[in-house]
């Protein structure tokens, strides 16, 4: 159950019976502070001047027709015309019980949506580098947001694997082969064989010449340039499923859709656009001039399809992709998360796609854009000589300082446990120290705050629920699946109930708003009001009635397995121990 939603249609069905007009606001909100109810409705106050009436007056009224006898224990009018909502402890576990029944944790599935999200995107030919962490990691948490609650996801790894760059790659490939024949020592390394091809490229004379050829001969399908063309792509491919594997991200080889797989079909999509006179002839290229988006001196932007001499652009293959997912794949629903430096051209091809219908009204069409990992400097993510940082070595450091951390505690851990923990903490930290951070907004790379076991960290969260699994150890619980009846009176205990139930408010706003800091803050507060609850309702202590030790070890076990549930819609491991 959403109790939010819940709580709020039985607000807006009270607020038409007391006269609101219709459409009046229901602004309905979780209390921030213990002694003011677990909800609070703060509707009265607009409709003071609507209704011409006192708001603590209205707020009455509100409290005398709404139909939550059954829910709330008490409604409160406080302040100016505030309502305090206080739900009844037996009510809230009755919806535990059934929680804890359930392995969806009492969460229903939504109706099906089709839904196509394009994330990672890696340039091949290239490692990758800290600026595919965001994209991939933020776009397979929502995956497999939507995918739990009922979604059919289509993942769609739009790998850029086309293009000029690749005309440079075939060449020098080309010079390395005929020069001693071996492809494997020529693409040991792909970013020392692409810096240098574009040394070639930018210095040796005709070299530049010979490679805009080999494009051509490219996008034309010759034989020899598509067989050198796949050498690059089936290394960089490998590259990049090690990545993959390594941050725990269900992108699979089936899911790659990149640019080259749209080539056959730009001409059409050119077509197309040019037979619905939104792309004109602009000095021999294929332009669409977009009014909507005109500068201060009132000209129109430029978004050019097809360059002067015959090539196609990054905006042909979007339009051709839009084509290809809406028309084909069906998709009612399109996100594609990338930095937020493409917001312009994002916005620009969903404005062309809709003219032509391409996108129909019905079908929504949204980017996700991100903001930048940043040093400590403030600047963007570098090594220490100022070059691009390796996403494989980055994960490989962040392994190895976990595992020092690891080393430093005490336990009776074996070495190979704590090899596996530190694997799992080291990725963890890296990927929620990223997903915890608002999507929009940058944020500072920093070892010693991501992998702290304090504070708003994945390390913490693993010890959290590491902690747990240790309680049931100790009440010879080693199988957990408790059915118990569950009592709720201590205040610690009705909080902690109360947040539980708010899992599936989180994980909807992340479907609905593609932001899994959500979800890591929700999971931060459960585990804090975990820790308080430990505190304050011992569960082993000697002198706990056996009924009250059950019903905690209840709230525990759902505490478990919504830390778990979430941290795997995360793509963040759990352990037993720590």
């Amino acid at each position: 159950m959403n109790l939010q939603t819940f709580l709020l249609a039985k607000f807006k069905a009270a607020l038409i019976a007391i006269g609101a007009p219709e459409g009046t606001p229901a602004p309905l909100s979780r209390s921030t502070r213990v002694g003011f109810g677990h909800y609070q409705f703060n509707g009265a106050m607009a409709l003071s001047k609507v209704l011409k009436q006192n708001p603590r007056d209205i707020a009455q009224k509100i409290v005398d027709v709404v139909d939550l006898n059954d829910e709330a224990e008490k409604l409160e009018v406080a302040g100016p015309g505030f309502i305090n909502i206080y739900l009844r402890p037996q009510w809230l576990a009755q919806q535990l019980q059934l929680a804890n029944a359930d392995d969806r944790l009492g969460i229903e599935t939504e109706q099906q949506q089709t839904v196509v999200i394009d994330y990672s995107a890696p340039n091949l030919a290239k490692e990758m580098h800290v600026g595919h962490l965001r994209s991939t990691i933020i776009g397979d948490a929502v995956a497999k947001t939507l995918e739990f609650l009922g979604h059919k996801v289509i993942r769609q790894n739009h790998m850029g694997d086309w293009g000029t760059q690749f005309g440079m790659l075939i060449t020098h490939l080309n010079d390395k082969l005929a020069a001693d024949g071996v492809a494997e020592t020529a693409l040991s390394d792909l970013e020392d064989f692409y810096r240098a091809a574009k040394v070639r490229f930018d210095n040796e004379e005709g070299f530049a010449d010979r490679a805009r050829e080999n494009v051509v001969k490219l996008q034309s399908g010759d034989s020899e340039c598509l067989t050198l063309w796949q050498t690059f792509v089936t290394i960089s491919i490998a590259h990049s499923e090690q990545v993959y594997d390594k941050l725990n991200v269900s992108l699979k080889p089936s899911d790659i859709m990149g640019e080259s797989a749209y080539n056959k079909d730009l001409a059409a999509t050119v077509a197309e656009l040019k037979s619905t006179g939104i792309v004109v002839e602009s000095q021999g290229a294929q332009v669409a001039f977009l009014q909507e988006m005109a500068d201060k001196e009132g000209n129109p932007a430029a978004y050019i399809v097809q360059k002067s001499g015959g090539g196609y652009l990054y905006a042909t293959t979007d339009q051709a992709a839009i084509r290809y997912r809406n028309g084909v794949l069906g998709a009612d629903r399109t996100l594609i998360f990338t930095d937020v430096r493409q917001a312009l051209h994002f916005r620009q091809t969903e404005l062309v796609a809709r003219k032509a219908g391409f996108i129909q009204p019905n079908q929504s069409y949204e980017h996700c854009p991100f903001g930048m990992m940043l040093g400590s400097d403030g600047k963007p993510f570098k090594t220490r000589t100022g070059g691009t940082v390796k996403l494989a070595e980055l994960l490989d450091e962040a392994i190895e300082r976990a595992e020092e951390l690891i080393n430093k505690r005490e336990s009776d851990l074996t070495p190979q446990e704590r090899k596996i923990i530190a694997d799992k903490v080291g990725i963890g930290a890296v990927k929620y120290a990223d997903l915890s951070k608002n999507r929009t907004t940058d944020y500072i790379f920093n070892w010693d705050s991501m992998l702290s076991f304090e504070g708003n960290t994945a390390p913490y969260l693993q010890y959290a629920y590491a902690r747990i699994q240790s309680i049931f150890r100790k009440a010879h619980l080693d199988d957990v699946n408790l059915q118990a009846d569950i009592q709720l009176d201590e205040v610690q205990e009705q909080l902690l109930a109360v947040k539980l139930m708010q899992y599936v408010e989180a994980i909807q706003q992340v479907a609905n708003d593609a932001t899994p800091h959500v979800l890591c803050s929700y999971i931060y507060e459960l585990a804090s009001l975990f820790m308080s609850f430990y505190e304050a309702c011992p569960i082993l202590k000697e002198g706990i009635d056996e009924k009250t030790k059950n019903s905690r070890l209840m709230l525990a076990q759902l505490t478990a397995n919504t830390l778990q549930s979430a941290l795997d819609l995360l793509g963040i491991e759990t352990m037993n121990k720590m």
